[in-house]
């Protein structure tokens, strides 16, 4: 599978089937991360983890708390794509790692991005 990034009418394809979003929470200053695999049925949340918890932070059902962060396995239905929104007014910019390296996303106010496996592009 393949991702694409849709972004200032532009997309750039990543040959990836898994990858990990990260950002840190606006309010409590926490780093957030989620995990998902790329798949012809959409992005399939498969982890998520919080360093902490607090406002609109609490951590899934089942939670265990390792190595300082709460991790659990969402049970979701696979989405068809994730909008980031880019505010400017942000901690901090997203993140998407994969096996390859990490880019940051929505760096500047107005920089919103779609993530969506390549099929399902508009």
């Amino acid at each position: 599978m393949s991702l694409c990034l849709v972004a200032a009418g532009k997309t750039a394809v990543l040959a990836v089937s898994a990858f990990t979003l990260s950002w840190t929470h606006s309010v409590e200053k926490v780093e957030w991360r989620e995990h998902y695999a790329v798949t012809p049925a959409g992005l399939v949340l498969t982890e998520a983890a919080v360093k902490g918890s607090g406002a609109g932070m609490e951590p899934g059902d089942g939670a265990v708390l390792r190595e300082g962060w709460w991790v659990w396995r969402p049970d979701r239905k696979p989405l068809p794509k994730l909008d980031l929104a880019a505010s400017g007014a942000t901690v901090s910019d997203w993140q998407l790692c994969h096996a390859d390296g990490c880019l940051d996303l929505g760096k500047a106010a107005g920089a919103d991005t779609q993530i969506m496996p390549c099929s399902r592009t508009p």
